[in-house]
């Protein structure tokens, strides 16, 4: 334990022996006067115990608020929320679908904007947009104006490739370009490193249109510590959309969702409308570190000196029908 102040330390302990002195002085004036008019008697344990036990009480509580105002600090572990998070948004045509309102995409939108802005500044975040594609829109950082604003612009367009956004999201965390091997290749799969403090939450509503093979990706973001949390975003029934003039079904799936997500002990969480959608972003299960940090211990010395005080004086009031 430290003191910012520690010379009030000093002061402290004086002033506090100077008030068990002085306490210990006045009882046994007290216990002479008694015996000089002939009142003492012998005094069983019990009634010493309620004699001296409140003014206990108040000469502790009153070390603690003069320590108290030395600031005493402790390095403790403390858990929080901290590392990067790589929100992966399915922007493809599919997500104009409207059987979750407004739409697929604005509803994904609006839940993770209420999310980011909940997180503390020591989660990160990196926005990544895919369609057939995927495109980094924002490396991570702690500025979540900047990140609230990334998500704002997104829009919809293309196909959907889930291999690729995972493969996308990876590069933002590890750094450099992340692939995986051709299929009929001999060549193993990257060693990437290990980043257990990063989490993807991926958005969309699982129908791959091709590219990567997303399993594939999720094992090799499994193999570097990073966890994968599915939000499916849709209904299985379903809805249409118009692309190019054409009227295109489209509908949950989650069993897509669901095997990316296990292959890297995340959860696959559905959500079928905007309230589901935001319960689901509030319960997501962000990687908890243990920092060594200063803590100030004055409020906790202070409180404790209040309860002891309020004890001794409801022990005063009862036993004896004063205070002091």
């Amino acid at each position: 334990m430290r003191f910012q102040y520690p010379l009030v330390v000093a002061v402290a302990v004086l002033a506090a022996a100077g008030l068990i002195l002085l306490y210990v002085m006045s009882a046994r004036r007290r216990a002479r006067a008694l015996a000089g008019t002939g009142l003492r008697t012998a005094r069983p344990r019990r009634d010493a115990l309620r004699r001296h036990l409140p003014q206990v009480m108040f000469l502790t509580a009153a070390g603690l608020l003069l320590l108290a105002v030395a600031r005493p600090e402790a390095t403790l572990p403390v858990a929080r929320s901290a590392g990067t998070v790589i929100l992966a948004f399915d922007v493809s045509n599919s997500m104009k679908a409207t059987d979750v309102a407004p739409s697929r995409l604005a509803a994904a939108k609006t839940a993770a904007t209420e999310f980011v802005q909940a997180q503390p500044d020591s989660v990160s975040f990196g926005i990544v947009a895919f369609d057939q594609g995927a495109l980094t829109t924002q490396n991570p950082t702690d500025d979540h104006e900047a990140t609230t604003a990334a998500i704002k612009r997104l829009q919809v367009n293309g196909g959907t490739s889930l291999g690729q956004a995972i493969l996308a999201s990876l590069t933002v965390i590890v750094g450099h370009p992340v692939s995986l091997p051709a299929q009929d290749s001999p060549q193993p799969a990257p060693e990437l490193g290990y980043f257990g403090n990063a989490t993807i939450v991926l958005l969309s509503d699982g129908e791959d249109t091709g590219g990567p093979d997303a399993v594939a990706a999720a094992g090799l973001a499994a193999k570097a510590g990073v966890r994968i949390q599915t939000v499916g975003v849709g209904t299985v029934d379903g809805a249409t959309v118009e692309v190019d003039g054409y009227q295109v079904a489209t509908s949950l799936d989650e069993d897509m969702l669901t095997q990316i997500a296990q292959t890297t002990a995340g959860s696959y969480h559905r959500a079928e409308n905007a309230q589901a959608l935001h319960d689901v972003y509030q319960n997501l299960d962000l990687r908890l570190t243990t920092e060594r940090k200063p803590v100030e211990l004055t409020g906790a010395a202070a409180a404790i000196a209040v309860l002891l005080l309020t004890i001794g004086g409801i022990l005063m009031t009862t036993w004896f029908g004063r205070i002091l």
